[in-house]
């Protein structure tokens, strides 16, 4: 089946030198093969006059079921305090939960024009059914918490469900231990074995907190990159989230390691941990994506309005940074983060058909001087009108195409009423 957009302003991300033009894309069999002039002939016709096009947005670290605590213990003064109370409730938690939360989540996601996520989660079966039911990508991590023995479990685990996805491109399975203030040495040792062994990414948080730091270099002699650094994490392929409190030596470890930094702009600001240093990573090189983390600690999935705030707390910081880049964050570096760079991230021939449709007849995009600066500044989730995975509409005109977004909230808003009772 061929598809046809025409007639959109495309930000195809995939040049320095021609950030957008007015055009076509051609899709078939969920890829891109032609952009730009094409007017070949098409099953489906879709006029994007009035609409931007961009690649699907990428979304590099989340705890999508996270949902649940929403607007939940919001008053925590730091992210220590914060936790302990979220983690007596992730205690009762149970599949149906997991999986309730998790279509809420996903449906967010693409309501915000997002087409792939990184979750780091618990019952990641339960993520992977919800996101087949919404029909958004994903990667999922398999949380582990604790020591060897509990490690070992959790392993055993991984391997006999690493084929859930039966093959299916648009899902895979990470490793993703908590962080090394819930995970032992040994652990982290195992997790890097296994990772290469069975060639998994890691996605673990790093330097989210002054505590975090302050308390590596009491038990390790070392801040918390330099430590992961020192048994060899690195050697396996690995992104981070957060970030915060990076010095420059760690920057230069993890831009010679390739590992990526998942930027949470949102979440630092809120649990107060701090200001990732942004202008220094770019400065170096080293591969930054977005991340909302989970919408207890942000309080949404919006991706854009994750753009805006990056932006924003940059330019607070003394540092501009270009829309361009910014929207780079949230796509192709998100992309490459992820191992994905040469599939998706941009929209260019040959890669897969995942592209948003915003609406530009609103009074956010009037009038339209530059439309990256618009999509990173001005845009929101609301703005969000039609968005493809591998070809396939997931949501036109603000529907979702697959489920009854009321049934699920309705739904999810029983399944907490029962978990504040357990």
């Amino acid at each position: 089946m061929r598809t046809l957009i025409k007639n959109a302003l495309i930000v195809p991300v995939d040049r320095e030198d021609e950030h957008y033009f007015k055009g076509n894309i051609l899709i078939e069999n969920g890829k891109i093969i032609e952009v730009g002039k094409t007017d070949e002939k098409a099953d489906e016709i879709v006029d994007a006059s009035h609409m931007i096009a961009i690649p699907g947005l990428i979304n590099t670290h989340t705890h999508l079921a996270m949902v649940l605590m929403r607007n939940y213990k919001d008053d925590m003064e730091n992210l220590q305090a914060w936790l302990s109370q979220i983690f007596p409730i992730e205690d009762k938690l149970n599949g149906d939960d997991i999986y309730a939360a998790s279509l809420l989540g996903a449906s967010e996601l693409i309501m915000s024009g997002c087409t792939t996520f990184a979750d780091m989660y618990f019952n990641y079966d339960r993520t992977l059914d919800a996101a087949r039911k919404v029909g958004i990508k994903a990667v999922l991590g398999l949380t582990i918490f604790g020591d060897e023995k509990e490690t070992e479990k959790r392993l055993a685990d991984a391997e006999r469900n690493m084929n859930l996805h039966q093959g299916d491109p648009r899902y895979r399975f990470d490793l993703a231990p908590h962080a090394i203030y819930t995970c032992t040495k040994g652990t982290y040792e195992m997790v890097r074995d296994f990772a290469k062994e069975h060639n998994l990414f890691v996605h673990t948080h790093l330097s989210e907190t002054k505590k975090e730091v302050e308390d590596s270099i009491k038990e390790f002699g070392m801040t918390p990159a330099v430590y992961l650094d020192s048994i060899n994490l690195f050697d396996a392929r690995c992104y981070v989230a957060h970030g915060v409190h990076l010095t420059d030596q760690e920057m230069e470890i993890l831009k010679k390691k390739n590992v990526s930094v998942a930027h949470n702009p949102s979440s630092n600001a809120k649990l107060l941990s701090g200001t990732f240093p942004l202008k220094k990573a770019i400065n170096i090189g080293l591969n930054v994506s977005l991340g909302t983390d989970g919408a207890s600690s942000n309080n949404n999935l919006d991706m854009f309005e994750e753009m805006h705030v990056a932006a924003m707390i940059a330019s607070a910081s003394g540092y501009k940074v270009k829309a361009y880049d910014i929207l780079k964050m949230a796509t192709i570096n998100g992309a490459r983060a992820l191992g994905y760079e040469n599939e998706r991230g941009s929209i260019e021939e040959g890669k897969d058909a995942d592209i948003v449709l915003l609406n530009t007849d609103t009074p956010s995009f009037c009038p339209l001087n530059n439309p990256v600066s618009a999509l990173v500044f001005s845009a929101s989730s609301e703005c969000v009108d039609t968005v493809l995975v591998n070809g396939k509409t997931v949501m036109k005109n603000r529907m979702l195409t697959g489920i009854d977004i009321k049934s699920v909230m309705d739904r999810l808003r029983m399944q907490w009423e029962d978990i504040k009772k357990r």
